[in-house]
């Protein structure tokens, strides 16, 4: 099993996942800088040993908090990676780039790429370059699916024939563990919460 260290979300803040060690999966809105790092200090890691961000999708509570890890790279799928170098506030929902750090993209992902021990699946319907992470048994799944079964909004960005194609999908890996964008993390019976997800679709 991938060793994953589950951040829960604080205020506007996603939840954050630290995998790999040195690879922190979104960054929340980047307005409780104290807050995740402290999170981090207490998994023994420093803000300057994350040596990758890896963003689920475009929306500013994912990815706000980017400047705040300035020596690592950042990778999000191609598709999103459109709005941010663009600094597009309507397809990031909101502005989060106040600082100018936060539309910087140096790793553009496309399906099947590979971080670590997990392959970035390709999900669009919350955005367009929304991606999971997936090792076989655990499933991050960003703002694609939730715990009891909930998919995310498609009035930003997003499509619901998407959303349908790519929950499908997903629950055809009938993943173990699901560790969404927000909310919390499921442990046991993931592809439960998928199934019931097609009473939202």
């Amino acid at each position: 099993m991938s060793d994953i260290i589950f951040i829960e979300g604080y205020n506007l803040d996603s939840n954050c996942y630290l995998i790999n060690g040195n690879t922190l999966v979104d960054t929340g809105a980047g307005q409780n800088k104290e807050y995740l790092f402290s999170k981090l200090a207490e998994n023994n890691v420093d803000s300057d040993d994350i040596e990758l961000i890896v963003n689920t999708h475009c929306h500013f509570d994912h990815i706000g908090g980017n400047y705040l890890f300035p020596n690592a790279k950042i990778a999000i799928h191609k598709c999103d990676a459109i709005s941010v170098k663009a600094k597009d506030t309507l397809g990031t929902h909101l502005n989060p780039f106040q600082n100018p750090n936060n539309s910087r993209v140096d790793i553009e992902l496309v399906e099947g790429d590979e971080i670590g021990d997990f392959k970035v699946i390709h999900t669009p319907g919350h955005t367009k370059g929304g991606i999971c992470l997936w090792d076989g048994e655990n499933l991050i799944c960003g703002d694609t699916i939730f715990a009891g079964g909930g998919v995310g909004r498609m009035d930003i960005g997003g499509n619901y024939d998407d959303m349908k194609e790519s929950v499908f999908r997903l629950f055809m890996l009938k993943p173990k563990n699901l560790y969404p964008g927000h909310g919390p993390i499921v442990i046991g019976g993931g592809s439960q919460h998928l199934r019931m997800s097609f009473s939202f679709l």
